[in-house]
C-alpha cells in the first residue's frame, strides 16, 4: 500500500515569489523600498516600506509578523488559532497552537501539484562527475516507499528511528517519511564510532535504525554497516536495522536485518542551492533538506570531501551544477586557501551569486580569500550565526539593502524576528554599543528549540536559568558602535572543530579511561584550519612507566574509535599535575591561558592549591612546542 502521494492540506498556500532561504543568501539591486519584492507577505503590513521597517515590525509585532509568513508559505491541514504563547522564563515555548501540517507534504507534495518535474535534489557522489538528479516527483515516490516499508514493519508514530547513512537521496527520503508518518528522526552523522552512535541510540530509545551496507568518502569504503552491528550489540531496544546497498560489496546480514529494495526507488525559481554540510549535522538538517525542499529549490546532496579527488572538487562541481548559492564551513575555506588561488581559478564559477559560510566564526584572512578569489569580488560574502537550538540562521549580514555595507568576519545584523542582547556577568542588561557579553536572546522565534528529549528539566537549566526571562545561547558576542554583532565563541566547556561541537567532557571522559591514566584536561585552542583544536592535559598514575609517544597514539586511538576522529587530540601534554583550586576544580581557564600563550592573562592565582603547578605546565607546554616545530 503507498502512501498517499496528493496534497492533503485544503489551507494550501499560495507559491511564493521569493523564498525566505533566498533572502538569506542572496541579494540584488532592487530598489531598497521594494521589500515585498522578497517577502510578498509585506505587502499586508501597513506603513512598511522598507527592510529597516520591516525588521522593526518583527521584533515589536512578532505575533502579526509570524502569523502571516506561516499563513503564506506552508500548507495546514488544521489553521491554528493561537500564534505563540511563550515565556522564556519558565522555558515554555508554544507556537500556532491548534494548527496541523506535515512537513513532509510542505516539502514534497504541493511543488508536485505545481511543478513535479522540477529538480529538488543533485546528488555529488563521491565520484566526482557522477551526480544524479531527482525531481520532486521522484523524492515523493521514494519518501512513500520508504514510509510504508517502514509502516509494513511497526514504526508508528511517536517512535523514534535512528538513521546512520552518508549524504546520500535515500537519507533524505528516510528523513521525509519519519516526518510524514509522524516517527521522530534521530540523524546520526556518519562519521562517529560505533561507541558513539550506540549512546545516541540508547538516548533516543530508537527500536529501528536505517543504514548502508558501506559509505564511500574521499575514495574510501566506510563500514557502515559493521559499525551499526558493533554499536546494536549494547542497544536493547533495537529490534530491526534497515540496510541499503550503497555499493555492490555484499555485507553479512543477521535475523534483525532488513534489505531495502535496490535504494527503494526504481532562493529564486530555478536556483542551485549548493550547501556541502552532513545531513547528520543541524546544517544539513536545515539547509540541505527542510529548508530547500520546504521552498520548492534544487538543493546538492555532497558525499565526497573538499579536496577528493584534489582541492578544485568544490569548484569543478560549481561548474557542472552551475551552483548560484554555496553554503560551506570556514574550516573547508581555510583548508582550500592553503593549496592556493589555481584550483579555484582553473573552473568556471560564474553562476555563483552569494557566498555563505557557517558553523563558526570565520576569520578576516578566509573571508576575504572566499571573497577575491571564490565569488571574483562580485559575490557577497554572508557570515551566518545559528545553533541547533535556533534551528535556523538569527543573524546575518544579509537581508539588508542592497548597497548597505558587509564587514569582514563578522556575523552582523539580526535576522526578522529575532533581538538579541548582550548580558555582563553580573546579569545586567548591556545597552551601550562597543560592548561584548554573554549573547541572549530577549523574545521567542518560531524556529526555536522547545525542550530536550526526555529532559525538560535540563533544557530549562541549561538555556533560560542562566539569566532568567532570556535565552542563553552559550556564545560571548561584541556589538560593535555601528550596532553590528561578532561572535567571540563558546562561554561554556564545548570545542568547534571542523564546524563540529563537541563537549571537553565527552572527550576526557574517554581519555580517563586508560588504565594508564589518573586524571585529564581538554580545551579548545585557536587552529588555522580547523578552527579550534583538541589539547589535552594528563597526568599519569603513579608508578607508570610508558613511552609518552606510544601512550599519545593509544589515547589518539581511544577517542577515535569511541567518538570520532575529529574529536582525537592534536596535541597531549604529560604532566605531573593540573593546577587546582583548594576544592579540587581543574583551573582551565589557566590551562587555556597557557596554551594561548597569553602568560600575562593568568590572573589572580592565589585560589590555586599549589602556584607552581603552573610553572610546570608552562615548561611542558614550552618543551612540547618544540618538539613539534619544523
Amino acid at each position: 500500500m503507498w502512501l498517499p502521494c496528493g496534497c492533503t492540506s485544503k489551507y494550501v498556500a499560495s507559491s511564493f515569489a521569493r523564498r525566505i532561504l533566498a533572502s538569506h543568501l542572496h541579494v540584488s539591486g532592487r530598489s531598497r523600498c521594494n521589500v515585498a519584492a522578497f517577502m510578498p507577505e509585506a505587502a499586508g503590513f501597513e506603513g512598511v516600506s522598507g527592510r529597516a521597517a520591516l525588521r522593526e515590525l518583527s521584533v515589536s509585532n512578532s505575533e502579526s509578523f509570524w502569523a502571516a509568513v506561516a499563513r503564506h508559505r506552508l500548507s495546514w491541514s488544521i489553521p491554528f488559532h493561537t500564534v505563540q504563547d511563550c515565556d522564556l522564563s519558565r522555558g515554555k515555548i508554544k507556537w500556532f497552537e491548534g494548527g496541523k501540517l506535515n512537513v513532509s507534504v510542505n516539502c514534497l507534495d504541493r511543488h508536485v501539484h505545481t511543478c513535479p518535474e522540477r529538480v529538488a535534489l543533485i546528488w555529488e557522489r563521491d565520484e566526482r562527475g557522477s551526480e544524479m538528479k531527482y525531481t520532486y516527483r521522484e523524492l515523493l515516490e521514494m519518501t512513500c516507499r520508504v514510509g510504508n516499508l517502514l509502516r509494513r514493519h511497526g514504526v508508528k508514530r511517536g517512535d523514534c528511528v535512528t538513521i546512520y547513512m552518508p549524504t546520500c537521496p535515500l537519507a533524505v527520503a528516510s528523513m521525509l517519511a519519519c516526518a510524514r508518518i509522524g516517527a521522530a528522526h534521530n540523524v546520526v552523522f556518519a562519521g562517529f564510532s560505533a561507541d558513539a552512535l550506540a549512546e545516541r541510540i540508547r538516548d533516543a530509545q530508537s527500536s529501528t535504525v536505517i543504514t548502508v551496507n558501506q559509505g564511500v568518502r574521499g575514495g574510501k569504503v566506510i563500514e557502515l554497516k559493521k559499525t551499526v552491528d558493533t554499536a546494536v550489540e549494547s542497544c536493547p531496544t533495537v529490534k530491526q536495522v534497515f540496510v541499503a546497498m550503497r555499493t555492490d560489496n555484499p555485507v553479512t546480514m543477521t535475523a534483525r536485518d532488513i534489505a531495502m529494495e535496490e535504494y527503494v526507488f526504481s532562493y529564486h525559481d530555478g536556483d542551485v542551492f549548493g550547501c556541502v554540510a552532513d545531513i547528520g549535522w543541524i546544517t544539513g538538517h536545515s539547509y540541505v533538506v527542510y529548508g530547500p525542499l520546504a521552498n520548492g529549490a534544487t538543493t546538492v546532496l555532497f558525499e565526497s570531501t573538499p579536496i577528493y579527488p584534489d582541492p578544485g572538487r568544490y569548484w569543478d562541481m560549481v561548474e557542472r551544477l552551475k551552483i548560484n548559492q554555496f553554503y560551506g564551513a570556514p574550516t573547508a575555506i581555510r583548508l582550500l586557501l592553503k593549496y592556493g588561488d589555481q584550483w579555484v581559478n582553473k573552473y568556471d564559477r560564474s553562476t555563483l551569486k552569494t557566498l555563505g559560510s557557517v558553523g563558526e566564526p570565520i576569520n578576516t584572512e578566509a573571508w576575504e580569500w572566499y571573497h577575491r578569489v571564490v565569488g571574483d569580488g562580485r559575490c557577497p560574502v554572508v557570515d551566518t550565526w545559528w545553533q541547533t537550538e535556533t534551528g535556523g540562521i538569527c543573524i546575518a549580514p544579509r537581508p539588508s539593502d542592497p548597497d548597505a555595507e558587509i564587514v569582514p568576519g563578522m556575523a552582523m545584523r539580526p535576522f526578522f524576528g529575532i533581538k538579541p542582547v548582550l548580558i555582563d556577568t553580573e546579569g545586567e542588561l548591556l545597552t551601550s554599543n562597543n560592548t561584548s557579553g554573554a549573547l541572549c536572546m530577549a523574545q521567542p522565534w518560531p524556529g526555536m528549540a522547545r525542550t530536550i528529549h526526555n529532559n525538560h528539566q535540563r533544557f530549562i537549566e541549561t538555556y533560560f536559568q542562566p539569566y532568567p526571562g532570556y535565552f542563553f545561547t552559550g556564545d560571548g558576542a561584541y556589538r560593535s558602535e555601528e550596532g553590528y554583532y561578532q561572535i567571540t565563541g563558546r562561554l561554556d566547556d564545548v570545542i568547534n572543530v571542523s564546524g563540529h561541537r563537541i563537549g571537553t567532557a565527552e572527550i576526557e571522559d574517554v581519555v580517563n579511561q586508560c588504565p594508564a591514566v589518573a586524571e585529564s584536561a581538554v580545551i579548545g585552542y585557536t587552529h588555522s584550519i580547523k578552527g579550534q583544536g583538541v589539547y589535552a592535559f594528563v597526568v599519569l598514575k603513579k608508578g607508570i612507566d610508558v613511552k609518552e609517544a606510544d601512550l599519545s597514539r593509544q589515547l589518539n586511538g581511544m577517542v577515535s574509535e569511541k567518538i570520532a576522529k575529529y574529536a582525537s587530540p592534536d596535541f597531549i601534554q604529560f604532566a605531573q599535575r593540573l593546577p587546582k583550586t583548594r576544592s579540587g576544580k581543574i583551573m582551565r581557564r589557566v590551562l587555556r591561558k597557557v596554551v594561548e600563550s597569553d602568560l600575562e592573562g593568568l590572573g589572580d592565582l592565589s585560589t590555586l592549591d599549589d602556584p607552581a603547578a603552573v610553572q610546570e605546565i608552562i615548561q611542558g607546554h614550552e618543551k612540547l612546542l618544540s618538539k613539534n616545530r619544523p
